[in-house]
């Protein structure tokens, strides 16, 4: 009698959410497998999205699921939204664009530390200790080697989430510890975690050095410095290079089987597809996905000029509003757009108040203010005008103002010569008629990006997409924040983005957090 073919599939409907799905056959295509996903997970899949699965061909890295005999019996599926999507209503349970192999990191530094599972010997050992503690009140005392294998096991799961946590996220990995397992907790401290927390500071430095010699490029990159064999060399705590936004992927790794030569072929090939008539979009996205840590690190160790790098990796000005997109996914596994728009949509109301109270003030902030309020209220309503309301009073709200970051030019008489100058600026282009001199245009014909005096990105349709792909591309490129508005963009990384660094936020921006967050 024959057996019929079953097909069970995990399925990444996000990074933390996962489901099981069961089919009795194999689809007749990848629509209809679509189909039948959308019916089975209603309504977690209401967008428009496409599948990628793990190739076993390629070590199990993520493949764009275009032939559905590809498809395994039993394999795993991850979720697409299409960057075309951009509604402003998306949320957490569908923000995932997987870019990421599995072999990079996956997530930031979580709120709750999750405690590892020490060896038999040690989890034997704090299952009875924790019911003694309960019991009695009384704490373990463990031997030199037990303690080693709870450091060594810790360290190893802090490394998953970052090669070099601050302070404070080691001191919650200490607080986990302590809270999951009480028995450890020392009666000496005020927390009873903070010797643990030292003790984690100290191992983390010993396993960053064995990693650091078994060729770990993210943390070798900081190898060799001074020390008393090699009296020459830079100091040990100037310029590190580490995450310093909350990027999840800094310097990865190449992938399995690659190195430098293999991947700088692939490089050729992406430059030679783009400037075909007709370019494979579906190899480009493959070989630049494939070559991703070839560029972090010519980003990161040689830090190249824009214009220079753009021309080596031509991809990303094709289709550039998507590349930026996947290529800063790739960096911190967010979705540029659904995670910026979301949060942005989510804070308007509560901002747009703050703005108006602020503007009937007196002062030149609150003229300033009050002129681009006026004009927003000239307009008809609309979402994209009001975002461009709130991104524009933002930098004036928080006392930063750059004349030469927001440019207005016309579109006839757009000369890129005159902006050889301008280390950094959104360019908003409008028609003939359109005074130039408005401090804000809610209808303009296009928007551009200028960055180190290099027009890298154009015709963009919205004020509200176009800093959204500024924050990308500073991402994607590993530059600094404009110097005149830093407290902006980091008010973006971490209340839009949700990009927290660990460093303590500035006065202005601990002010705006406190009144964004209080209820009236």
């Amino acid at each position: 009698m024959a057996v019929s073919q079953k097909f069970l599939l995990r399925v990444y409907l996000t990074t933390d959410v996962v489901v099981k799905v069961s089919l009795t056959k194999r689809p007749e295509s990848v629509e209809e497998l679509i189909t039948i996903l959308r019916e089975k997970l209603n309504p977690r899949l209401d967008f428009e999205f496409t599948l990628q699965y793990e190739d076993p061909d390629f070590d199990g890295q993520l493949t764009c699921l275009l032939d559905i005999q590809e498809l395994p019996e039993k394999g795993t599926l991850k979720v697409v939204r299409s960057e075309s999507d951009v509604s402003s209503c998306a949320s957490s349970d569908t923000d995932i664009l997987p870019h990421v192999p599995l072999a990079q990191r996956l997530k930031c530094w979580p709120d709750t530390f999750p405690v590892p599972t020490f060896s038999y010997e040690v989890e034997h050992l704090l299952e009875e200790g924790n019911r003694a503690f309960e019991m009695s009140g009384k704490h373990l005392k463990l031997t030199r080697a037990q303690k080693h294998n709870i450091l060594e096991t810790m360290a190893s799961a802090m490394h998953t989430f970052k090669a070099y946590p601050s302070d404070g996220d080691v001191g919650l990995a200490a607080e986990a510890l302590v809270t999951t397992h009480p028995c450890l907790k020392e009666p000496g401290s005020r927390n009873g975690s903070y010797g643990w927390k030292t003790s984690l500071k100290f191992k983390m430095g010993n396993y960053r050095t064995k990693l650091a010699r078994s060729g770990c490029v993210e943390v070798s990159v900081n190898a060799g410095r001074r020390s008393v064999n090699n009296t020459e060399g830079e100091h040990p705590h100037s310029n590190i290079k580490r995450a310093r936004r909350a990027e999840v992927n800094y310097l990865p790794n190449f992938p399995r089987g690659e190195d430098q030569v293999s991947l700088e072929d692939m490089r050729v090939q992406i430059k030679n597809e783009v400037e075909k008539t007709e370019p494979n979009k579906v190899m480009i996205e493959k070989l630049m996905q494939t070559t991703f840590a070839l560029r972090r690190h010519e980003i990161v160790q040689d830090n190249p000029m824009v214009k220079n790098f753009l021309e080596k990796w031509p991809a990303l000005r094709f289709d550039s509003q998507v590349s930026i997109c996947a290529e800063f996914h790739r960096v911190t596994n967010i979705n540029l757009r659904n995670q910026f728009y979301a949060e942005l949509d989510r804070h308007t109301p509560r901002l747009m108040a703050l703005y108006r109270r602020k503007a009937a003030r007196t002062g030149k902030i609150s003229e300033a203010l009050r002129t681009i309020l006026n004009h927003y209220d000239l307009q008809a309503p609309d979402i994209n005008v009001k975002r461009t309301a709130v991104l524009r009073a933002l930098p004036v709200y928080l006392r930063e103002e750059d004349p030469e970051f927001f440019k207005t030019c016309n579109a006839d008489t757009l000369d890129e010569s005159t902006l050889i100058d301008t280390p950094v600026a959104l360019l908003t282009v409008v028609t003939d008629g359109a005074s130039q001199t408005s401090p804000v245009h809610f209808t303009s014909s296009s928007m551009a990006i200028v960055e180190e005096g290099d027009l890298v990105m154009r015709d963009i349709p919205r004020f509200a997409d176009a800093f959204a792909l500024l924050f990308g591309l500073i991402y994607a490129l590993h530059l600094d924040y404009p110097r005149k508005l830093v407290h902006t963009f980091t008010f973006v990384q971490k209340f839009f983005m949700g990009l927290d660094d660990g460093k303590p936020l500035k006065p202005c921006l601990h002010a705006l957090k406190n009144d964004l967050l209080l209820k009236e």
